[in-house]
């Protein structure tokens, strides 16, 4: 398990700043890992919000004995509509600042102070996770390149400069976190947010984040085939709002 005791070593994130944080956990079928990810989570940040999205196994279950608060779409609508539930969730419940979080163990729990941070201090409202600025030479070759053509799409589309896209690391500042309204369900959302972070105005600014490459997220990950399928569904989304 990581050690989450750096997390509160900065004056900034006092008990108080910490019962304010909301991290969502959008899950499909992660029952085999979603247990240990929400302890991990727990131990430095007790608000985990876990929305099981129609998954045919015990993500659910496995969640809330983890100790979150466990939510679940009756059937599979993607992780767009799950990570819109669960940011819907953690503003009713009162957060402050709204962390999005996978659920297949590949992201660090230390790194959500560093998305943090700026938030915090006022400095910005949106931050992004790029594993490209955190030291990216585990990642393999044809992933490097599936995600490099995200970026180059996200450019040319999107017109907002980032190096990383696909990444589902974030932190949003409350006020931020009410403008966001994913409309596109399933994993064209991440190009959508874009969209509305530029839109919005809001200052936002990427976090060197690393990223935990194993057999079993790997095997979760998007395939060039995944890839074409966002393309079309978010121009589609364009087309036809």
């Amino acid at each position: 398990m990581t050690d989450t005791s750096d997390t509160t070593c900065s004056p900034l994130f006092t008990p108080q700043m910490l019962r304010g944080v909301f991290v969502v956990v959008p899950a499909y079928n992660e029952g085999e890992c979603i247990g240990a990810v929400v302890r991990e989570l727990r131990a430095a940040y007790p608000n985990a919000v876990v929305v099981d999205d129609g998954s045919s196994d015990e993500t659910f279950e496995a969640a809330r004995r983890a100790g979150a608060l466990a939510l679940r779409h009756v059937v599979n609508r993607g992780q767009g509509a799950a990570l819109q539930t669960g940011i819907e969730c953690a503003l009713r419940r009162g957060a402050h600042f709204v962390v999005t979080f996978d659920a297949d163990g590949q992201h660090r729990i230390e790194d959500i102070a560093a998305l943090l941070e700026p938030i915090v201090r006022g400095e910005c409202d949106i931050t992004l996770g790029s594993r490209f600025l955190g030291g990216a030479d585990d990642i393999p070759w044809g992933r490097r390149m599936l995600l490099k053509s995200g970026v180059l799409f996200t450019r040319v589309f999107n017109r907002v400069r980032v190096t990383d896209t696909h990444n589902g690391l974030r932190a949003f500042s409350r006020r931020a976190a009410e403008r966001i309204d994913l409309r596109l369900d399933r994993m064209a959302h991440a190009s959508e947010l874009l969209d509305q972070i530029r839109a919005s105005g809001f200052a936002f600014r990427e976090v060197p984040v690393r990223i935990r490459y194993t057999a079993y997220s790997l095997r979760k990950g998007q395939s060039a085939r995944g890839a074409i399928r966002i393309v079309f569904h978010y121009l589609l989304g364009r087309i036809f709002p």
